[in-house]
């Protein structure tokens, strides 16, 4: 952990909730019980056109899965927020969120209205009731991170989830260089195979972070890197 813990709390399995985190901050993510998935989606609050842009991050840092040392862009250039530790080696960018109808493919209908707190929320519309809060809607839910979770193709390029990829206290933070509006979910990753709907908790714990040194790994990475670095430099002195 960068430093201090100044906030932390246990988003329960099947929720959602949304946080604004600060520019200098960091946000460490805790699997409790293994077995989690956290849909995550990033937006600038000074300008909500800018969002996490899955394609950008992937295409320029050359990789199909994403961990330490990875960077995750906006659609500006900018880098939202950088890997600085996870325990896992991979997570999933490419394979988006569930909807109503995959869960209740998957696992049955329950909802609020009749089954409270147990009932099935679905990825999508988790999303949604955190967008709002925002002034956003539906046409802003772009493609999403799903933290915790691995994907692997077969030999006829299928996409396959990895089952007991995420472990009891795997755990991943982010750094933060810009301030971002961040919206998450607890809901099962689309392609899980479980019989059951998986109830499963993520932990998260707020500090600000070590100042990013001309060494840092995340920077360094790659070229394009440096210049998303650069790109969120000039932002900040208004040019």
């Amino acid at each position: 952990m960068s430093g201090e813990i100044l906030y932390k709390d246990t988003l329960p399995g099947g929720k959602h909730w949304s946080m604004r985190m600060r520019r200098g901050t960091s946000l460490r993510l805790i699997d409790v019980e293994g077995g989690a998935n956290l849909g995550m989606l990033f937006y600038n609050p000074e300008n909500l056109l800018e969002r996490y842009n899955a394609p950008d991050t992937l295409k320029c840092q050359h990789t199909f899965k994403l961990t330490k040392g990875h960077c995750l862009y906006s659609d500006m250039g900018r880098i939202f927020c950088s890997i600085v530790a996870d325990s896992l080696g991979w997570h999933d960018t490419v394979s988006g969120n569930t909807n109503s109808k995959i869960v209740e493919k998957k696992w049955g209908k329950l909802d609020y209205q009749k089954d409270r707190n147990d009932w099935l929320q679905n990825g999508y519309n988790a999303f949604l009731v955190e967008a709002v809060k925002y002034g956003l809607s539906k046409k802003d839910l772009a493609a999403n991170l799903n933290l915790f979770s691995a994907v692997v193709p077969d030999d006829n390029g299928n996409l396959k989830f990895k089952t007991e990829h995420s472990k009891a206290g795997d755990s991943v933070e982010l750094r933060f260089e810009m301030d971002t509006i961040v919206l998450l979910h607890t809901c099962p990753h689309p392609l899980n195979p479980s019989l059951n709907y998986p109830f499963k908790p993520v932990e998260y714990q707020i500090s600000h972070s070590a100042p990013v040194e001309e060494d840092d790994l995340c920077m360094n990475a790659c070229a394009e890197n440096q210049r998303g670095f650069e790109n969120n430099r000039l932002y900040y002195l208004g040019i």
